[in-house]
């Protein structure tokens, strides 16, 4: 399991475009996919989506500073590109409903601790 940590997300008029803080080999992006599910990090205050690639897993890291990105995504139906570089991009599929579902689950759930459920609140459910 490698982690990936989104340093940047731009807007544009279809899609959210996703950056890395670091470099990708361009033989690993070629290979990478979308997981098409997520994880929540509670004790790192993150949404986790999962790539892959034929032999592992990816984690790639939405901390807070991103979320209001995220909320956007999700209440706008956008796309969400990751790009990896060297004209290589991922279609983060499936993470609107990912999303929706982890954070109607985390509002009033005490499993996932009260830093991250008042997290959640402040941003998605304002």
């Amino acid at each position: 399991m490698k982690k990936l940590i989104v340093k940047q997300m731009n807007e544009g008029q279809e899609i959210f475009i996703a950056k890395v803080s670091e470099e990708i080999n361009s033989n690993l992006a070629k290979s990478l996919r979308a997981g098409d599910r997520m994880l929540v990090d509670s004790d790192g205050l993150a949404f986790i989506y999962i790539l892959e690639d034929d032999s592992d897993l990816y984690y790639l890291y939405f901390q807070q500073d991103s979320w209001e990105s995220l909320h956007k995504i999700t209440l706008e139906q956008k796309k969400l590109v990751l790009d990896l570089g060297n004209d290589i991009q991922i279609e983060l599929t499936s993470i609107v409903e990912e999303l929706a579902f982890l954070t109607e689950n985390i509002d009033g759930n005490g499993n996932y601790g009260e830093a991250m459920e008042t997290a959640v609140q402040e941003v998605f459910h304002n």
